[in-house]
């Protein structure tokens, strides 16, 4: 049986000692965000998702939801679950207070998606979308919307979705059929078919509120003709109870890979009953709200499984007694040593361990600049923050789902034949982990948009905001006791920069170009992005180290060690992906199709 320990040690080392919880502080609408009452929220978080989440993941996986008649059942304990997630105030918790929430920071929400992720990948979906309907809404929503509709969604009464995928258009949404038309009293009845639909139907909530992509009998042609609306499950009552059935049915449920428990629906709209979301038209304006945070959320998918992964293939890897080392017998007193003595044990060990340390750092930075969007007082400051999270969100979600699934292969490997077998659980976290570089924008559309978009946006504006830091960073640390983790970061920056200009060059002469060379940019990108948190890391370990660890020392010098690793042993990756960028798109587009 797998096991979950929350590692509240490395998350409060980032907080607290890298980030800085005192910044987080410093945010108008934070200033009660001390030190203590973040520990006390990451221990209530802790406990539920060991206690509640984590028991629940294997029998999700081998009962799933199922559905029948239309209805759909999730499996057994997920309705306690839910009760108790709503009960400890997780979906409200970076919430409007306006509306039930709890206001707290967008760092401490990554910090939760990171741990419900580790124990229940299925489970966090319901709660994760229900968030991402709220985001929208509270974004764009009509005052009677959201007055109508909030509150549940901020205290987990009513779950949401958001309604995109047509069996005809997944990432062209410009192609979707689904029509609104006007009903003559501010509402609009909507009619199509909608694919893909995470928590779709389910028996969680008694009621369900869909965001939906739709065109209106006016919509100019392609996506500047879409529109969004709320389209409920059942039409809420005067009182705010769910009423009369909305003409929504859920007609199939996916059969899946993995993430069983989570049912992924096929949707019917029959004259559904909806209301308009923002202005017409514009409605992937307020979609991509949800989908931005959908696709930081997922990218904490590749890492919650990572570390949940790593956890077990580590304590296997102590228990497992295999061979002897290569120096010779490492436990005489055993017929052999375990198998954490061998060298490619280790390799993929330390692979896992410095990918999710690094990665934490980068996502919780990452959390603490979307709070600066909300909140800092300086609007020069929140465009900085504003374009660095619009940088670095396709690199989060695409990097860390690709090395995410990676891990999970390294967990399994490292169990040998026990870890094919599906009581050991490693096989779960190999099939959940796959479907993260799939969906909310494939990692091949996310490496487009950091080339296509990213790259060039606002001329080169959003790239500053990163090569700037990173530049001056390891500057700073090329003088003192850390120079050769900086020299090694220096050098894949080096590549990254190469890259930059090579793909900003040959892709305007050749879009093909950018095209072929972008998914290799993007892993560069991310090599050299969770470098630069590992210098950062290592600075903060190395000076607590040089004052005097005291019981924390073997802590700090194993953060030296394992941002050492990630320099010398993972981040020279980025010198083979240069080469691969250099060779061009030639041979990539040489072939005419009927060669293949």
């Amino acid at each position: 049986m797998p096991a979950y320990r929350a590692p509240l040690d490395d998350i409060r080392f980032v907080l607290h000692d890298v980030l800085g919880t005192e910044q987080l502080r410093a945010l108008p609408g934070y200033e009660e965000v001390t030190p203590d009452l973040v520990d006390t929220v990451l221990d209530g978080m802790a406990q539920v998702c060991e206690e509640v989440l984590f028991p629940l993941n294997q029998v999700g996986d081998q009962v799933g939801s199922t559905v029948a008649d239309g209805v759909v059942t999730t499996p057994p304990g997920f309705k306690e679950a839910y009760a108790t997630f709503c009960e400890a105030g997780f979906p409200g918790l970076s919430c409007d207070p306006a509306y039930g929430g709890q206001g707290l920071p967008l760092t401490l929400r990554a910090v939760l998606d990171e741990m419900v992720c580790s124990t229940n990948l299925s489970f966090g979906m319901f709660p994760g979308l229900t968030y991402g309907a709220y985001e929208a809404l509270h974004a764009y929503g009509s005052d009677e919307l959201k007055d109508a509709y909030l509150a549940k969604l901020v205290s987990g009464e009513w779950a949401g979705t958001m309604c995109l995928t047509e069996p005809h258009a997944g990432t062209d949404l410009g192609i979707i059929t689904t029509k609104a038309v006007p009903a003559g009293d501010g509402a609009y009845h909507v009619t199509g078919s909608k694919i893909f639909i995470t928590a779709g139907e389910h028996d969680l909530t008694p009621n369900i509120v869909h965001l939906v992509l739709a065109k209106l009998p006016d919509a100019p042609p392609g996506t500047k003709g879409i529109s969004l609306l709320l389209v409920p499950k059942y039409l809420p009552t005067e009182d705010g109870r769910p009423g009369t059935r909305n003409g929504v049915t859920c007609v199939g449920v996916e059969h899946k890979m993995g993430i069983k428990a989570s049912p992924t629906c096929q949707l019917q709209f029959d004259n559904a009953k909806g209301w308009l979301v923002g202005e017409p038209h514009k409605g992937l304006r307020a979609m991509f709200i949800m989908m931005n945070g959908a696709r930081l959320n997922v990218g904490m998918q590749g890492l919650g499984l990572s570390v949940t992964s790593y956890q077990n293939a580590l304590q296997y890897a102590k228990d497992r007694l295999q061979m002897r080392a290569l120096k010779g017998a490492a436990r005489p007193d055993q017929p052999a040593d375990p198998i954490i003595v061998h060298p490619d044990v280790r390799r993929g060990l330390m692979t896992m361990k410095s990918f999710n340390e690094g990665a934490r750092a980068l996502a919780y930075h990452v959390g603490m600049e979307m709070d600066v969007i909300l909140h800092h007082p300086d609007p020069a400051r929140r465009q900085e923050a504003e374009d660095l999270v619009a940088l670095l969100t396709p690199v989060v979600k695409a990097f860390f789902t690709d090395v995410g699934f990676e891990s999970a292969n390294i967990g399994l490997q490292t169990y040998g034949g026990h870890g094919y077998i599906r009581e050991y659980g490693m096989e779960q976290y190999v099939r959940d982990s796959r479907i993260a570089q799939i969906y909310e924008g494939t990692n091949g559309v996310q490496a487009m948009d950091l080339v296509g978009r990213k790259l060039p946006a606002e001329m080169g504006r959003l790239l500053r905001r990163f090569f700037q830091p990173t530049h001056e960073l390891i500057e700073r640390e090329s003088q003192g006791d850390l120079k050769d983790l900086a020299e090694a970061l220096g050098q894949g920056f080096r590549r990254l920069q190469q890259g930059t200009q090579l793909i900003l060059a040959k892709g305007m002469r050749d879009p093909n170009e950018a095209g072929a060379a972008a998914s290799e940019y993007l892993r560069i990108f991310g090599l050299v992005a969770v470098g630069a948190m590992w210098l950062r890391m290592a600075r903060v370990a190395q000076d607590k180290l040089a004052a005097g660890a005291g019981p924390k020392e073997a802590f700090y010098r194993s953060k030296v060690v394992t941002a050492k690793f990630w320099m010398t042993r993972i981040l020279p990756q980025a010198h083979g992906l240069m080469a691969s960028i250099a060779a061009g798109g030639e041979t990539i587009m040489a072939l005419e199709p009927d060669a293949f």
